[in-house]
């Protein structure tokens, strides 16, 4: 939440020296693939190698099993055949999460608490419905999700991947409970994880289709949200918190108006409205982070609500601006 992600502006960061093994893998991989070397005239050693292609890539995938399997139980899963077959159709798309190539950053511990058997299956589903091509590099990290920057067959996209190894969400219950939209949830972890992507996609249309400029969220899959991308090639635009604006009248005016499009409007309240979860792109305001939002009618709307004014009075205030809490309050929730 507050502070809970960050975002990286990129790229070229060195590569990490702890061990990395899925990315050791990869760098095999590219080695012994022809299309790495210099042009050359490989024709007369065709004759000597008389294995098909795809004995070639099961042997490949083998090697990369058993240095998996070295690595400790958490990747037995992947000796299944079903299992290796899937990975070997994707590994190609994950080299900046593995970081292979240009996309260095993601050592060993990093992807073991982000890639997990089920967000493998995730991803590997959505590719296959090609809602994403390749995912790239990471533009976020955070206790309860990561974002990376990824590509589709339409454009550039952000995929944000929600932790399903941790008990982060247990906390977030209270933005849960009391939501009529989500009656009846049972209190295992990963169907909380599931039920809060599917409540940030939510949010995040909800508030949209009312004028709120937040990114288009496009579809989810379990703990996996592909939503719109706000940057460019070299990084995301930047975060309220990490740039002095020019005009911070201006910017807490257009705030202000949007938390009242978000209350008046689309009958929410953000419930974690800060610098942390504004972004600055293309010269206007963005929120991010939708799902801690609850409707109207939670029993703690009202109280998330004024939270979400003062923070943004105090954001206005050290840069300035003589806003007043009262005042602000009345001009939101006022019809």
């Amino acid at each position: 939440m507050k502070g809970g992600i960050t975002i990286a502006r990129r790229k070229g960061a060195k590569r990490r020296a702890e061990k990395r093994d899925w990315a050791d893998l990869a760098e095999e991989q590219a080695k012994i693939n022809l299309d790495s070397f210099p042009d050359q005239d490989w024709s007369e050693f065709e004759a000597d190698d008389d294995r098909s292609e795809i004995e070639k890539h099961e042997k490949s995938i083998d090697k990369q099993l058993e240095k998996l399997d070295q690595a400790g139980s958490k990747f037995h899963w992947m000796k299944e055949k079903k299992y290796a077959q899937m990975f070997g159709q994707i590994e190609h798309k994950l080299t900046g999460a593995l970081g292979v190539g240009k996309y260095d950053w993601v050592d060993r511990r990093v992807f073991d608490q982000v890639f997990d058997q089920s967000t493998l299956m995730a991803i590997y589903k959505l590719m296959q419905q090609d809602h994403i091509d390749t995912i790239e590099w990471p533009i976020a990290r955070g206790k309860e999700a990561h974002v990376f920057y990824a590509t589709s067959q339409s454009g550039p996209i952000a995929v944000k991947i929600f932790h399903t190894s941790n008990a982060v969400f247990k906390g977030l219950m209270q933005y849960i409970e009391g939501d009529p939209r989500f009656g009846g949830l049972r209190r295992r972890h990963r169907e909380l994880v599931n039920v809060w992507v599917q409540k940030e996609h939510r949010n995040l249309t909800r508030m949209r289709k009312h004028g709120v400029r937040t990114p288009e969220s496009l579809v989810t899959y379990k703990n996996v949200l592909v939503m719109e991308y706000l940057g460019d090639e070299n990084g995301p635009s930047p975060r309220l918190r990490d740039v002095d604006v020019e005009d911070p009248e201006e910017v807490f005016k257009s705030l202000l108006e949007q938390l009242r499009i978000i209350w008046q409007d689309a009958g929410l309240a953000h419930a974690d409205f800060s610098e942390y979860n504004i972004m600055l792109h293309q010269g206007k305001t963005w929120i991010i982070d939708a799902g801690q939002a609850v409707v109207e009618n939670h029993p703690k709307s009202k109280e998330f609500l004024v939270r979400d004014i003062t923070r943004l009075v105090q954001w206005a205030n050290r840069n300035g601006v003589d806003a007043d809490l009262a005042e602000s309050t009345l001009y939101v929730i006022e019809e």
